[in-house]
């Protein structure tokens, strides 16, 4: 992988500001971190070698002093939201991250369940974090929000909602995607801190889009097409502008609430530090850019691979018309097609020479390989077989899985499992492979190439099935597929 982002720069210089932003509070700092935590897997493809744990591994230093609140949406819970890089609903993130947060020593103080107004679906998550031992906390729908201040920053807006019980003075607000309710969640603690006696602050940790590149630099454009279902836009800062006369790069949701935040610390303080959305983030990204041609081609890919995401999702009734013809837009704007991803076209044309399914990986020296849907197994088990066999250097003719082997595993699908589709999947033939490597050299040498995989570049003509997604997933895999079921014919051409 050639890197065009220097990571252990970013650590330093960010760690730097963070702790410069908690000296400028009296007894409380809320940092609200956009994006994921760790697992920043977004941020790690537009930004070749970015660290997916970066954040996290910052915040542990800051350890002692800081706990975690994780925040939560009524509505994405009521409609059983999904991650799109882990495939789990965000509830159940809510608990895989306490998980994790824990297990690296990280205090989780407790999750704030956002934008409730009596959802069912809340009430009995909220339930299960009790159960658990877990404070929960509700935070309300306030009608006009963002744009009725007076009741938003009042006894019956943010006065109305939960006050979350924290005992450290760096409140971390975490969630598990966008759209929760973060800020929200920290500008309402600090009108409740106020009520108490209590002097609070808020920063904002954000990545994404990077306030000193240009509006429309293809690491922008990628972060919009990233959340297109939020329908999120980047905006030029027109506080900042006003304020010093320079651009700079925000989005509409920190724009559209500033006015709440302003009118909050001038309640509080008298006045307000940060005279833009852009001042009230730490965000040193821009600056830690190594090689700006290997992050603008990675952010186009992103975004092609942001297209098809959200093709599949249409496909399967889980996006809006609307979400697909904005990143369509977006690659309008940025000259780009599906054509240049360069997996597309090679399964396209393995495709139109088979007239079946078919899939090709990009390898990390940039060769393509191939491969179809056969009467033994999936395009993706094959492709999957195929790249190990190339990086082993074993002869492409050579069959890793023997066909008395995958006869006997295919009879137990059909005959003592019932199943109607005897191909191999992914998982499947793995499992075969590495039963085969305790006795087999070259079975092993293809085995031990599985590491190698990870980063690189799938495209298949049809839609894969949830298991070869989890495997390719594991294998940390990039993917694209054709928005086409395995009932219907490839597309081709």
């Amino acid at each position: 992988m050639k890197y065009g982002f220097d990571n252990d720069k970013y650590l330093k210089i960010q760690s730097k500001h963070i702790k410069e932003r908690i000296a400028k509070f009296g007894d409380k700092l809320y940092l609200e971190f956009g994006g994921k935590l760790f697992d920043d897997y977004h941020a790690s493809r537009v930004l070749p070698g970015f660290q997916p744990d970066g954040k996290l591994r910052l915040l542990m230093q800051l350890a002692d002093m800081a706990e975690i609140v994780i925040v939560i949406s009524a509505v994405d819970i009521e409609k059983n939201k999904v991650r799109g890089d882990l495939g789990i609903t965000y509830d159940k993130d809510v608990l895989r991250l306490r998980n994790e947060f824990q297990d690296r020593g990280l205090m989780v103080g407790s999750v704030v369940i956002t934008h409730y107004n009596g959802q069912e679906a809340a009430k009995a998550f909220r339930s299960k974090l009790k159960k658990m031992g877990v404070k929960v906390y509700y935070h309300y729908t306030i009608p006009g929000y963002p744009s009725n201040v007076a009741l938003i920053d009042s006894d019956e807006g943010y006065g109305k909602n939960d006050y979350v019980e924290t005992t450290r003075p760096l409140v971390v607000v975490t969630a598990p995607g966008p759209g929760s309710g973060k800020m929200a969640v920290c500008l309402s603690q600090m009108y409740q801190d106020f009520k108490k006696g209590i002097k609070s602050g808020y920063a904002k940790f954000e990545t994404f889009p990077i306030w000193n590149l240009p509006l429309k630099h293809p690491v922008n454009l990628a972060y919009e097409a990233a959340t297109a279902d939020l329908n999120d836009i980047n905006m030029i800062d027109p506080w900042h502008l006003e304020a010093y006369g320079k651009t700079t790069v925000n989005y509409n949701r920190d724009i559209e609430i500033f006015p709440v935040l302003d009118a909050i610390f001038k309640g509080i303080y008298g006045k307000n530090p940060y005279k833009s959305p852009t001042d009230m983030g730490v965000n040193m990204a821009g600056y830690c850019i190594l090689d700006d041609k290997i992050c603008s081609d990675a952010s186009r890919q992103e975004i092609i691979r942001r297209y098809y995401e959200s093709l599949g999702k249409f496909v399967e009734g889980n996006a809006s018309e609307s979400e697909v013809d904005k990143i369509k837009l977006l690659m309008q704007q940025e000259g780009i097609t599906t054509d240049d991803r360069r997996v597309t076209v090679a399964a396209k044309e393995r495709a139109a020479k088979s007239k079946v399914a078919s899939a090709a990986i990009e390898l990390s020296d940039g060769t393509i390989i191939t491969s179809e849907t056969s009467e033994s197994m999936g395009t993706c088990a094959a492709l999957i077989l195929n790249a190990t066999k190339h990086l082993a250097g074993l002869d492409h003719k050579f069959k890793l899985i023997p066909k008395e082997m995958i006869e006997t595993i295919q009879a137990m699908k059909i005959t003592y499992l019932k199943g109607n589709n005897p191909r191999l999947h992914t998982d499947e033939v793995l499992v075969a492979l590495a039963i085969l490597s305790k006795t087999d050299e070259n079975r092993r040498l293809a085995m031990e190439q599985l590491p190698n995989l990870r980063g690189c570049q799938v495209h298949t003509t049809v839609m894969l099935s949830e298991v070869d997604k989890k495997i390719l997933k594991k294998l940390g895999i990039d993917y694209t597929c054709e928005p086409v079921t395995k009932k219907q014919k490839p597309l081709i051409g």
